[in-house]
């Protein structure tokens, strides 16, 4: 896992296409906003398990699998 301190307004990029961007951060909460191409899902996680559950009928735990965030796109 790799974990980066950032400033409002201050910037992630993931790959050359998904910007990470934090919008806002007080009072121990967080606000970020994700730009990604356009057909790309974004989801918080518990919405991505229920979504994931519901496609194939099992359980997906935490949706991770070993100690990487695991998604299947396609």
């Amino acid at each position: 896992m790799l974990v980066l301190g950032r400033k409002q307004n201050e910037r992630v990029v993931i790959g050359r296409d998904i910007i990470v961007t934090v919008l806002e951060a007080r009072d121990g909460r967080v606000r970020l906003g994700f730009e990604a191409p356009p057909g790309t899902p974004i989801h918080r996680e518990e919405v991505f398990e229920k979504i994931a559950q519901t496609e194939t009928g099992d359980p997906v735990e935490n949706g991770r699998e070993g100690s990487k965030f695991y998604v299947e796109c396609g």
